[in-house]
């Protein structure tokens, strides 16, 4: 008995003694962080300098793109928001961070969303070498040839699209019942991503059962769920110990829904694979000529071989069904808000499209519908007011350091600029929160400043890290918008305020005419709810 009690004493002890190391190592931490660190002359909230908590604490409530606003209204245009992070809110800074010389690499944030070491697409690779191999092979997916092609597989989704809504219940006045439009253009580009990317539409849009109506929804959890690992302050003992044996613990811990998304995306590729394998037996002319079928023939330019295989073909798959699905549709969403909220620049764009084209069937992408100067603005302006990534793309600085705004940062730095801050910033835009096309025109006296402000409008971000399908982007924007407003009368449902804010949601978000976003590297949002009336032929 005396024997237990005295092993019992001896584990006391040692619990004790490891927490009291452990606080005197943290105590020790959060000094050198604010005080001793190269950057602790760097303003920021004092717990955000001394842990980074904070920064984590608002990733995993969707709501850090707000609390990175609200730092650089409270600390000026240089930020701290992490130990090791300075952030930008200078418009010269991020063509200094992200330029194509930039002495900078991707940061590890990006290798958390790998579920596996050896599972790497362009999106998450940081090597600065195979990342510009793997973008001149996605390049490839992305010509103009492959985008031309694409754009029939938008027009025919879309037009079915509008089939489903003439099915809809109408008034007496001949007003649709509310839609929430996020949950039918959600469905809708997932529909298109799924024909681009797997050779067939996953018939999400249409009516009735059918069990891939949930996977929408599993892409943004997944998001979600890895984001939040991205951002927390144990990234890189999580990234060092993945490959030893924490991967497999996170295959058994990760919630059934991302279990579930795996699956569908490694299926999805496998039967594309295979039917991309019977298309080679038939002439070039014969084949499905969707985005996938472009990616399958890439070829190595040294080499002339096949540049990927079937592994990097599901990685490159996965990385296109979320950057081609919510990034998308969130700036349909917010535009549609937009529209709706404020009925003569809807009635402005309308006038233009009807006048421009005979028919909705003769809205095709090319020089006609591009030449849409105020439908141009419209997206501009929308992709301004609610960007698809609100937040810091991370970039840590390599060996020799990098100078931004005329100030050195060592080795191992991580910088970057806030796109929700920068798109809302009244230094650049003046009244930033307002809705308006007008700014992007260029009206023979202004030119100069247009020039300005889209110098410093970078919705698809630039240098190494541009998005690659931005053109297909922009089409199925163009047509989507284009088509709709052609068929249909829309309105915002009387009383609705779904999407935009409210004062219980604190700082920042209290305005009903502003679109809210939730940041999960993606942009996740509701609304807004529209009614549809038919437009007489």
């Amino acid at each position: 008995m005396s024997s237990l009690l005295l092993h019992g004493k001896d584990l006391v002890v040692w619990v004790t003694a490891f927490f009291l190391v452990g606080s005197v190592l943290l105590l020790a931490r959060i000094i050198y962080n604010v005080f001793l660190h190269p950057l602790s002359h760097i303003p920021g909230p004092f717990w955000a300098r001394a842990t980074g908590f904070p920064s984590w604490y608002y990733a995993t409530t969707g709501r850090r793109h707000i609390w990175l606003w609200k730092q650089f209204h409270i600390y000026g245009d240089r930020i701290r928001p992490e130990p090791n992070t300075v952030l930008f809110l200078n418009p010269g800074a991020h063509k200094e961070i992200y330029g194509m010389k930039s002495n900078v690499r991707r940061s590890q944030f990006y290798t958390a969303f790998r579920r596996k070491k050896h599972e790497t697409s362009t999106f998450n690779t940081i090597d600065v070498k195979e990342h510009a191999w793997r973008r001149k092979i996605l390049n490839l997916a992305f010509t103009e040839k492959s985008v031309a092609a694409a754009c029939h597989f938008i027009v025919e989704h879309v037009d079915r699209w509008h089939d489903l809504f003439e099915e809809e219940k109408f008034n007496d006045n001949g007003w649709s019942s509310p839609l929430d439009f996020t949950e039918r253009l959600n469905a809708l580009i997932f529909d298109i991503t799924g024909d681009l990317c797997f050779g067939r539409s996953f018939d999400v849009k249409e009516p009735g059962e059918n069990p891939l109506k949930a996977v929408p929804n599993l892409t943004t959890e997944y998001m979600a769920f890895y984001y939040s690992l991205c951002r927390s302050p144990f990234l890189s003992v999580m990234n060092w110990l993945k490959p030893r044996g924490l991967d497999h613990l996170f295959d058994l811990i990760v919630p059934p829904t991302i279990k579930q998304y795996n699956k569908f995306i490694s299926d999805s590729v496998t039967q594309r694979i295979a039917k991309q394998k019977e298309q080679q037996k038939k002439p070039e002319a014969e084949r499905r000529q969707d985005i996938f079928h472009f990616l399958f023939e890439a070829r190595d330019p040294e080499t002339n071989q096949l540049a990927l295989d079937d592994s990097a073909l599901l990685a490159e798959s996965s990385l296109l069904v979320f950057a081609g699905t919510d990034t998308t549709s969130v700036t349909l969403s917010c535009l549609f808000f937009c529209l709706s909220g404020n009925p003569q620049i809807c009635d402005k764009l309308v006038d233009e499209i009807l006048g421009t084209f005979d028919s909705a069937d003769k809205i095709v992408y090319g020089p006609k519908l591009l030449a849409c100067t105020y439908l141009n603005a419209c997206i501009d302006e929308t992709m301004r007011i609610a960007p698809a990534l609100t937040c810091d793309l991370p970039r840590e600085v390599l060996p020799g350091g990098l100078v931004v705004q005329g100030e050195h940062y060592p080795p191992g730095t991580i910088v970057g600029t806030v796109p929700w801050a920068d798109t809302h910033n009244p230094n650049v835009y003046g009244d930033a929160e307002v809705f308006r096309p007008e700014r992007w025109i260029v009206n023979g006296t202004n030119q100069e400043e247009v020039a300005r402000l889209r110098s410093h409008l970078r919705p698809f971000s630039s240098g190494p890290g541009v998005c690659a399908g931005r053109n297909l982007a922009l089409a199925e924007l163009m047509i989507t918008v284009a088509r709709t407003l052609y068929r249909f009368h829309i309105r915002r449902a009387p009383g609705s305020t779904l999407g935009g804010g409210h004062p219980g949601l604190g700082w920042g978000c209290t305005d009903e005419n502003q679109f809210q976003v939730l940041d999960a590297f993606v942009s996740l949002r509701q609304g807004p709810e529209l009614q549809l009336k038919k437009r007489d032929a």
